[in-house]
C-alpha cells in the first residue's frame, strides 16, 4: 500500500490526534496533539500525518536546523496498530527525498536509550550514533542525505 505524507486539516486534525504508540513506547514520544501544539510556536516546523493508502497511521514533525543544509527530525510516530508494516521506514524514506531536494544534506535525531528505544530501528535505515547526548539527556543520531 502506499504511503504518503499529508497536510493535517481542520477535518482530519482530531484523527491524527488519536493516534497513538505502544503503551510501552509512550515515554519515548510525545502525543501528537503536544507535537502540533508546540509546532504551531516554531516558525521553522513543517507536520504531516502518514498515511497508507486512505488511513492515518503515523506522524512526522522536522524543522530546519541552525546550520546551514542540516535539518532536525523532531517527532517521528507510527500509530501502534499500524507498526512493524513498513510504514515508517517508507515515510521516513519520503522524507529524506524531500530533504534532499531542498538542499539538506545532513538530517539529525534524538532518541531515548533504553528497553523500548527506537535506536534499533534508526539504525537499520542508516542514521549512525553521534555519541552524543542533547541537552535533554537524549542521544543524538545523524543521516546523511
Amino acid at each position: 500500500m502506499p504511503v504518503e505524507l499529508r497536510e493535517i486539516t481542520a477535518a482530519t486534525v482530531r484523527t491524527i490526534c488519536g493516534l497513538e504508540v505502544a503503551e510501552e513506547q509512550r515515554e519515548n514520544v510525545a502525543p501528537v496533539a503536544i507535537s502540533i501544539a508546540q509546532a504551531h510556536f516554531e516558525p521553522r516546523a513543517t507536520f504531516r500525518a502518514i498515511y497508507a493508502g486512505n488511513e492515518p497511521v503515523g506522524f512526522i514533525l522536522w524543522r530546519d536546523d541552525d546550520k546551514p543544509g542540516s535539518a532536525y527530525l523532531w517527532r517521528f510516530m507510527v500509530d501502534r496498530r499500524h507498526q512493524g508494516k513498513g510504514y515508517g521506514r517508507a515515510a521516513l524514506e519520503q522524507l529524506f527525498a524531500l530533504l534532499k531536494v531542498q538542499g539538506i544534506t545532513t538530517l539529525s535525531a534524538s532518541v531515548v536509550r533504553g528497553e523500548h528505544s527506537p535506536l534499533g530501528f534508526y539504525l537499520s535505515i542508516g542514521f549512525i550514533e553521534a555519541n552524543e547526548v542533547t541537552s535533554t539527556g537524549e542521544w543524538l543520531i545523524l543521516k546523511s542525505l
